[in-house]
């Protein structure tokens, strides 16, 4: 069945564009007409901009796209949106937006002290990974799908903890905690070890876990998420098993197999730009060789 049937609003999401335009246009009106008004500001670089327009580009393609639709179908999508949404976005995101705006943002009274606790390098990886794997205990998945409020706070929870996961490996801000040499690299390899028990227990599940991917009605509730009641109430359909023909088990197990993929491959590029860093400046720690000693001296002493 094609998934036209549920309306351009649900496949589109237009709101949710217009949210996304707006904060582009407002990114560039505040880096580029108004950075004067902010102290120790600096030209945006063309790198910045390019970055946050492809973290905008990625979190409207996830969330506004078709690809939000198939992911309340399909749990393959669903994790796949939460790979790129906590594992892509972010480091986009932080290393998009300049420092100096960064600055003007955790030196907010109400915010700074929040923001140096949870971006300590232990409690960001505990805390996040702690909060994506108690979403996909089942019963606790089920129960925030069937409340857009809930399951849009969760989301956005979620995504500000991704934000204090990367903060340590990405930051550049001067006078910030950054991870360096064997620190990152333990970090990155602490993170992919977090996340495996999450996405071994939805890959070897002996049997689909998720009520809102299998069980007509729930899925039907849970779907008011990215559809309009409206449109709903108009449609002769079950479940998911209409749109797709992959058993549900398999999907799930799939789902679990391209979220750790792409997490995976996130991290190992993480590590490779960290060894490369690494070895840049310890070439550029090697004292030069005295050229006197490979040409000889002009002037030999007597």
């Amino acid at each position: 069945m094609p998934l036209s049937i549920f309306g351009f609003r649900a496949l589109w999401s237009p709101y949710f564009m217009i949210f996304i335009l707006l904060l582009v246009a407002g990114y560039f009106y505040l880096m580029v007409k108004k950075r004067h008004l902010f102290k120790d500001n600096e030209p945006l670089k063309k790198s910045q901009a390019a970055l946050f327009l492809i973290s905008m580009l990625l979190l409207y393609i996830i969330k506004g796209s078709p690809v939000d639709l198939m992911a309340h179908i399909m749990f393959t999508f669903h994790m796949v949106q939460m790979a790129f949404l906590y594992l892509v976005i972010p480091p986009l995101l932080i290393s998009g937006v300049p420092n100096w705006v960064w600055k003007h943002i955790i030196e907010m009274p109400f915010f700074n002290g929040m923001f140096r606790f949870f971006t300590k390098p232990l409690i960001a990886l505990v805390m996040f990974n702690g909060l994506f794997s108690i979403y996909h205990i089942p019963m606790v998945m089920d129960y925030v799908k069937m409340n857009i409020f809930l399951h849009a706070f969760y989301t956005v929870v979620l995504f500000i903890f991704a934000i204090f996961l990367w903060w340590p490996l990405v930051n550049k801000l001067p006078g910030q905690y950054q991870l360096h040499g064997l620190k990152k690299i333990g970090y990155i390899l602490g993170d992919g070890v977090l996340l495996t028990p999450a996405c071994g227990l939805i890959i070897f599940a002996p049997e689909a876990m998720y009520a809102t991917y299998t069980d007509g009605e729930m899925w039907m509730k849970a779907m008011e998420l990215c559809v309009p009641g409206a449109t709903l109430a108009g449609l002769s359909i079950s479940g998911p098993e209409l749109f797709t023909n992959m058993p549900a088990r398999e999907d799930q197990q799939l789902g679990g197999v391209l979220m750790k993929i792409i997490q995976e491959i996130v991290l190992a590029t993480i590590l490779a730009k960290v060894f490369f860093e690494w070895y840049k400046k310890e070439s550029a720690e090697v004292d030069p060789i005295d050229e006197s000693l490979i040409q000889g001296d002009p002037h030999p002493v007597d």
